[in-house]
């Protein structure tokens, strides 16, 4: 399922050699159980419009707290994503734009508006591959 959500319940049962019925039921207590919490898709966002990725890292001031950085990140359009680590680096956002000049002007707003940022260092993605997709 978490490769083709769209995979129908029958189609499923013939792979794991069981009837439809429990494969159904299961599903069901998946998400009655909360493990299932919803259905998606992913995609190309070259073809969508969005021909650039990107990650930026933040670092941060030692008192900025991690909700201030997410809240504010997820103000941005642009932000697709904000994963807050441990380590060197407080925070990694991941980023969708048009084009470089996008990519600069968000990065610009973090370092700005961002509370408490002391550094950026922004990385172009140039292929992504995720578990559960496709690979064409």
């Amino acid at each position: 399922m978490r490769a083709n959500g769209r995979r129908t319940v029958r189609d499923i049962a013939r792979l794991i050699k069981l009837s439809p019925a429990p494969v159904r039921r299961r599903i069901a207590r998946l998400e009655e159980s909360g493990v299932i919490t919803g259905y998606t898709i992913t995609t190309d966002q070259a073809k969508v419009g969005q021909g650039l990725q990107a990650v930026t890292e933040l670092r941060f001031t030692g008192d900025t707290d991690i909700h201030d950085i997410v809240e504010f990140a997820s103000t941005l359009p642009e932000v697709d994503e904000v994963l807050t680590l441990t380590g060197d680096v407080d925070a990694l956002v991941r980023l969708h734009v048009d084009n470089v000049d996008e990519l600069q002007k968000v990065v610009n707003r973090l370092r700005r508006k961002g509370v408490g940022v002391l550094q950026t260092k922004t990385l172009i993605v140039i292929d992504s591959w995720q578990r559960g997709t496709r690979v064409p």
